[in-house]
């Protein structure tokens, strides 16, 4: 018997913190590629790589111009 780390899942069906993730590239200041493995041998590859890129590209979003609160600050 061979012991093994946890079964892969497809990307945004696991325990990845995605959002934070990709919170926190942007809070860096990361603005280079963006690359995803795909393994999952319980979903097929046809249904499972076009929706992890799908979720991929929906957490993938561009870091804020100016912070919350300049957008209620005025110098009317």
């Amino acid at each position: 018997m061979r012991a093994t780390a946890a079964p892969a899942a497809s990307t945004g069906h696991g325990d990845v913190p995605w959002e934070a993730s990709f919170r926190m590239l942007n809070q860096i200041g990361y603005d280079g590629p963006i690359s995803v493995e795909w393994e999952d041998a319980g979903m097929d590859r046809l249904v499972g790589a076009p929706e992890a890129l799908e979720f991929v590209r929906r957490l993938a979003f561009d870091a804020p111009d100016a912070a919350f609160d300049a957008a209620f600050s005025s110098k009317d």
